[in-house]
């Protein structure tokens, strides 16, 4: 069976909602990364075969197909839109993989790009001739007594764990450090946009700063959850036919999963997927170099590492999503980008990234150089 190679990986800047990058549309954030690829990588756009891609708030038609069409790829890219909310740019990459090994496919860009700043409004509308209401948060789940508030499951998720406010506090102010610190390394991955050549939100967060953070339920503060962003990250992959053509650097992918998980506490569903991936390659958490676990709250991802023995000083060692913000369906898709930088700077290793999502959803890929 062939096997799928990462031969590039960019992202754009990540900027809070009604930012800097409130002007481009999904499909513009994702055009300007892909053209990046093209360039670095060589690849010819007549080459690419599929396109995936992952957008949660969009609710507009095929994005994959707009995109495709924005960035100027070759008429027969049909394009392939996912929703799997946060988890939907890592699951892009893992259908990406299954559709190379298969056979299928050669060339495939796989990743995600999200907008909070132009989303649509949504509307639920009603039989009885009830006027239609717009709603932020989509259903999860079926069952309105078990689809709790992302905020609400992880202040709960703190509560079952006995992770305090100072832990979770303590999680972001190191994100935020480790971001600033490595910004110079992090611009490698990054195309810049609007002006833009680091992520916008990160800054230097204080004890003083959490304390007077605005709280948002029980532990969950503005200082210890992500805020919401607009992004867009993408990876290039090929078989192995390609890639013994090419003379670029690349990453293989070793494993990949999705797995179902309890809905009512979402904040758990990366950690089953991690544990089976991990299985699947026959590899122990100790055996990593390097780990990419979202942070769309501290305690999901104290949660993460510490429920699967991941060793925490290998965590998100560039900063994570609290430092950066959480564009949806972005968010998996730029953890892959950060592994491919940081396995081939480090000229080897093996890295795991990992996501949880809304409805119980968890999703891990281990790339290997």
């Amino acid at each position: 069976m062939t096997r799928s190679h990462i031969i590039g990986a960019y992202r754009s800047p990540v900027a809070p909602r009604n930012g800097a990058l409130s002007a481009y549309q999904p499909f513009d954030l994702a055009a300007s990364v892909i053209a990046k690829l093209m360039k670095e990588t060589g690849i010819r756009k007549d080459q690419v075969e599929e396109l995936v891609l992952a957008n949660a708030l969009g609710a507009n038609g095929n994005q994959a197909r707009i995109t495709a069409l924005a960035a100027g790829l070759p008429q027969h890219v049909a394009g392939l839109s996912i929703d799997r909310q946060c988890a939907g740019g890592l699951d892009a990459v893992v259908l990406a993989d299954a559709l190379i090994r298969s056979g299928m496919k050669d060339v495939v860009i796989a990743g995600g790009s999200e907008s909070y700043s132009r989303r649509p409004i949504r509307m639920h509308t009603f039989a009885d001739g009830t006027p239609p209401q717009a709603y932020e948060q989509a259903p999860f789940t079926p069952w309105a007594d078990r689809d709790p508030d992302m905020a609400e499951a992880a202040d709960q998720l703190a509560q079952k764990l006995k992770i305090d406010r100072a832990e979770q506090d303590s999680w972001a102010q190191k994100s935020h450090a480790k971001t600033l610190k490595a910004q110079a390394s992090l611009r490698r991955e990054i195309v810049p946009m609007a002006g833009l050549s680091d992520d916008a939100f990160a800054r230097p967060l204080t004890d003083r700063h959490c304390a007077l953070a605005k709280q948002v339920c029980g532990t969950i503060t503005a200082a210890n959850m992500a805020v919401a962003a607009d992004g867009a990250a993408f990876v290039l992959m090929v078989s192995d036919r390609i890639l013994r053509k090419l003379t670029c650097p690349s990453v293989a992918v070793i494993a990949g999963k999705t797995m179902g998980a309890d809905p009512v506490q979402p904040g758990l569903a990366a950690n089953p997927a991690v544990e089976a991936t991990l299985a699947d390659a026959r590899l122990s958490a100790t055996g990593l170099s390097c780990a990419e676990i979202m942070e769309a709250f501290a305690v999901q991802a104290i949660a993460c590492q510490s429920g699967t023995g991941v060793p925490r000083e290998i965590v998100n060692q560039k900063g994570g999503a609290l430092a950066r913000g959480h564009p949806i369906g972005a968010s998996g898709a730029i953890l892959a980008v950060r592994l491919f930088h940081d396995l081939t700077a480090a000229k080897g290793g093996t890295g795991l990234a990992a996501i949880a999502a809304a409805g119980g959803l968890g999703t891990a890929l281990l790339l290997s150089r």
